[in-house]
């Protein structure tokens, strides 16, 4: 069986899936329900235009629908388990091990998805400029990015193994 990367899929474990469906479900039932309620009461407070309450359950209205959408798209591209991978080889799923030029320090973080940020250590997204430039490369490789000020930094790759195993 071949498997095809597809930027649009998000990894996630069982955990962090389950935990975000539990979320949608609270959203687009408890959830919507309490915030309609709070918009009733407010309603009948009277004149909407200088009504604080009702604007904020309106605003936070929004905030849960956007979520709910957020949420949806996630779990519609998301696949449980682990991401194909390989030791030495950057990619989602991997604890990487780098080295910025000119410093000694080297630095670790898992190499996931923002919704898993329950793990134990730092996570970057392969999404982030670091990410995506060191997603793919083999140990000993370097990669350049784009810092926010419009500098590039080069990054060399110490180690790259799955997540769990190192």
């Amino acid at each position: 069986m071949t498997e095809t990367r597809d930027d649009n899929v998000t990894w996630l474990t069982q955990e962090a899936y389950d935990r975000l469906s539990s979320e949608l479900e609270h959203l687009s039932g408890a959830g919507r329900i309490e915030i309609a309620d709070k918009i009733e009461a407010a309603r009948d407070e009277g004149d909407l235009k200088e009504n604080g309450g009702y604007h904020a359950a309106k605003e936070e209205q929004g905030k849960i629908e956007a979520r709910i959408v957020q949420l949806q798209s996630i779990l519609n591209n998301a696949r449980v388990g682990e991401a194909p991978r390989s030791a030495g080889v950057v990619g989602p799923g991997m604890t990487v091990t780098i080295q910025f030029e000119g410093d000694d320090e080297e630095v670790t973080f898992l190499l996931a998805s923002r919704e898993e940020s329950g793990a134990p250590i730092d996570v970057y997204s392969p999404k982030s400029p670091l990410g995506n430039a060191i997603n793919g490369k083999k140990v000993g490789e370097t990669a350049s990015y784009n810092l926010p000020n419009g500098r590039s930094i080069s990054v060399e790759i110490l180690d790259a193994v799955p997540y769990g195993a190192g």
